[in-house]
């Protein structure tokens, strides 16, 4: 159940970096650049999420 986890911390990310993407992109009037910015960044914040989860493994379960 691991990989489910794990999709979801990264597409919870990629949300995140949309949402700040957007209000960026309007606060510097470019709406597009923000948002591209936006995935980008919460795209590398989802991998990086998901090489630390795998580095060290859960063994609760």
């Amino acid at each position: 159940m691991a990989k489910s986890d794990s999709s979801n911390s990264a597409g919870a990310a990629i949300a995140i970096g949309v949402g700040v993407g957007a209000a960026i992109g309007v606060a510097i009037d470019n709406l597009a650049l923000g948002i591209g910015v936006g995935i980008a960044i919460g795209a590398a914040i989802g991998v990086s999420m998901n090489k630390k989860n795998s580095a060290n493994p859960d063994d609760s379960e």
